[in-house]
């Protein structure tokens, strides 16, 4: 089982994080007005936080004079009791605001995260079917979940942690000045070693996390190729290769995140090292300044050691904030290359050419004019197909594994752009309507079922309006699902989902019930009753010449009883059209579709040619 995964990156480029934060940055700006505000109490929190300690250092002073003179030990204890009130009153303030700068930044963050993931499946409904056949489930699944998540996070801690340490770190570094410079001078004798080591790690451990979210993405697709792939797994014996490829690309996550949080944890460490040292230093600097009278008391060697605590712990934070910023970036540069893949044009305005007010109504008539196809524009896969298809007609298009027969449905619903040619449906070229209207126009029955979470009668009648249970009645009956729904608790009220216990048959009756309530007037039944037995195929068949009775179908199969009722045969060869004409006269051509007929018996008797 491959991955068809478009390949992640695993490093951001010279420029890419300001790139990608540039992007998150312009797509925040209805939330400027707010961010501002968090701003201002950032910077007010952290001066509030700076001044403190002044008020610390006066009541460290007042508490040293205790004792030494019993007569003013009530004018003290007036001041001391004075300065504590106003440290609670300044922490509470600070707490306060860094409790506002946190609400509004939860606030920003989540409702940013969720206009992306809007944005995001916005961009999935309206990319073309191209990017899903390039890219894998997981992929985007990854975009979706981890990448906005880890966006998210950023915004809300990492970007006011950043702005609130520089902050923090100048006016600690302005107030430890005033306060006594010559302390100030070997508390920052540390500092070019503190960001020696900073950057060295940050060095180190920045792969690690863009690595890991890499992983994260390759690891998400592994699985979701898994889960869904159990059946051809188990029929297979493909188990023991799946856990292996899983258990290298899990092995290879351990790796990385270990990598990443062991190297991103040296940061406290080694940070915690350097503050012992500075308060050490300080310590023993303020000492001597007391014992040479430089008019350093001990509430001044307190106030310091205050700051510096708060100039060392934005050193970590800085760091920490950056390593998240990148990963963040790394992410930002994935969701941003996601909503920038190209859409399928905005038709909105496109005028309804059948079905509007002024539409001339659907009659069935569908032209293949000189079409022309590549997916890749190398390989041509169609070439030159010309067909015409008269209102009403039952057309049968057959031919070898990959012959184009898909590939034609494909293009007739838009799915895909002709490249050379034209599909006229009841003379209106295809490319002057919108795919709304031709997707209304169409009912289709793949070979691959869907059901989704939800009622039986959910299902049935998806995105159809105005159902009746009449309506109900009819195609339960038609699509030979009586006894099916009968067997459920409640009926076509009874919920089912993906993954219930329900056969593929009775998944392919949902489908084909479904269809047939749409009631569209054209039909495309690709392989639709590969998956029922020969008897429920022989039902299913008389209701389904009933349902196309007046109705234009094309019809992908291989059984016979499919093929032998048709108006037209369409027999495709490597993209072009070898035959065509009715069973009868196709087999006295005894020509390609005579070998493909006459070769099913070859195969003991199988009914299938293909």
């Amino acid at each position: 089982m491959s991955n068809h995964g478009r390949p992640m990156p695993t490093k951001l480029q010279k420029g890419e994080l300001k790139k990608s934060w540039t992007k998150i940055g312009a797509s925040m700006k209805k939330y400027y007005g707010w961010m501002i505000v968090a701003l201002v109490a950032i910077i007010l929190s952290v001066l509030l936080s700076v001044y403190s300690p002044q008020v610390l250092k006066d009541l460290t002073n007042d508490i040293t004079k205790l004792g030494k003179d019993s007569s003013t030990n009530e004018d003290v204890l007036s001041e001391i009791t004075r300065f504590g009130w106003e440290l609670v009153i300044l922490y509470g303030s600070a707490f306060i605001l860094s409790f506002l700068t946190s609400y509004i930044m939860a606030d920003v963050s989540q409702r940013y995260s969720q206009e992306l993931r809007r944005e995001i499946e916005h961009k999935v409904n309206n990319l073309p079917l191209r990017y899903f056949d390039t890219t894998s489930t997981g992929d985007i699944l990854s975009r979706l979940t981890n990448d906005v998540d880890m966006i998210s996070q950023s915004l809300q801690q990492s970007v006011s942690m950043l702005i609130s340490s520089v902050f923090t770190l100048l006016a600690a570094i302005i107030a430890m000045f005033v306060t006594s410079w010559q302390m100030a001078l070997v508390a920052l004798a540390l500092l070019p070693l503190m960001v020696i080591a900073l950057v060295v790690i940050l060095k180190i451990a920045s792969p690690q996390f863009r690595r890991r979210q890499k992983l994260v993405g390759e690891v998400d697709g592994l699985v979701e190729e898994n889960y869904n792939g159990q059946l051809i797994l188990k029929v297979f014996n493909a188990d023991e290769r799946a856990k292996a490829d899983f258990d290298k690309k899990n092995t290879d996550l351990r790796s990385a995140m270990f990598k990443a949080e062991t190297f991103g944890g040296l940061m406290q460490p080694i940070m915690s090292f350097f503050s012992y040292v500075s308060y050490a230093a300080v310590c023993i600097t303020g000492g001597l300044l007391m014992n040479a009278g430089a008019g350093v008391t001990m509430g001044t060697i307190t106030a310091f050691l205050m700051y510096v605590n708060l100039y060392q712990s934005p050193l970590t934070q800085i760091a920490q904030a950056m390593n998240s910023l990148q990963s963040a970036a790394a992410s930002g540069t994935r969701v941003f290359e996601f909503l920038a893949e190209e859409e399928l044009p905005d038709e909105s305005q496109k005028p309804l050419l059948l079905l509007g007010e002024n539409g001339k109504g659907v009659k069935g008539e569908v032209t293949f004019d000189h079409v022309s196809f590549s997916y890749d524009g190398k390989r041509e896969i169609i070439h030159d197909f010309s067909a015409s298809v008269k209102p009403g007609s039952k057309v049968a298009i057959v031919g070898p594994t990959g012959a184009g027969k898909t590939t034609m449905v494909n293009l007739l619903m838009r799915f895909y752009e002709t490249g050379k040619g034209s599909i006229q449906i009841d003379g209106i070229d295809i490319k002057d309507m919108s795919r709304a209207e031709i997707h209304s126009i169409f009912a289709m029955v793949l070979q691959d079922t869907w059901v989704f979470d939800g009622t039986l009668r959910e299902n049935l009648a998806y995105n159809t309006p105005n159902v009746t249970e009449e309506d109900f009645k009819n195609v339960i009956h038609d699509a030979h699902l009586t006894h099916f729904v009968r067997s459920l608790p409640d009926g076509l009220d009874y919920e089912i989902t993906s993954s219930s216990s329900i056969s593929g048959g009775q998944k392919q009756l949902i489908t084909i019930a479904r269809a047939m309530l749409k009631r569209a007037p054209l039909l495309i039944l690709d392989e639709a009753t590969s998956n029922v037995d020969t008897r429920t195929e022989e039902k299913i068949q008389e209701a389904m010449d009933r349902l196309t009775k007046g109705k234009t179908s094309f019809v992908i199969a291989h059984r016979l009883s499919t093929i032998r009722n048709a108006d037209l045969i369409l027999v495709m060869k490597d993209g072009n059209i070898v035959e065509q004409g009715t069973h009868d006269s196709l087999m006295a051509q005894n020509g390609f579709y005579a070998s493909l007929y006459n070769s099913q018996f070859s195969l003991d008797g199988g009914e299938t040619f293909d």
